[in-house]
């Protein structure tokens, strides 16, 4: 399921290799974030799954403790993750504050 494979790469990008690994060239980088923001772009056309957003924000969060990553995603984050579309869906988690 989705939710399964973004938890898998959540757990690998909050393990420090695998976020260095990732993030070490554009391509793995850029791989990374284009299944993430495809992933967002259904969730705003379909139905919301809490579960899912939430291991994508922290996927997101997480590859902002990189740097290069960091700088990166000030470019292709999502509108929907910046527009406050998912207030509702994020509100009470204390981690995508």
């Amino acid at each position: 399921s989705k939710t399964v494979a973004t938890f898998i790469v959540q757990k690998i990008l909050l393990d420090e290799t695998g976020l260095n690994y990732i993030c070490t060239t554009a391509e793995r980088f850029y791989a990374v974030s284009t299944v993430l923001t495809t992933m967002v772009q259904h969730m705003v056309e379909s139905q919301h799954s809490q579960r899912l957003l939430k291991h994508i924000v922290r996927c997101y969060l997480r590859l902002t403790d990189n740097a290069r990553a960091k700088e990166a995603l000030r470019q292709c984050l999502p509108e929907a993750l910046r527009d406050r579309t998912f207030d509702n869906v994020l509100k009470d988690d204390v981690h995508t504050k």
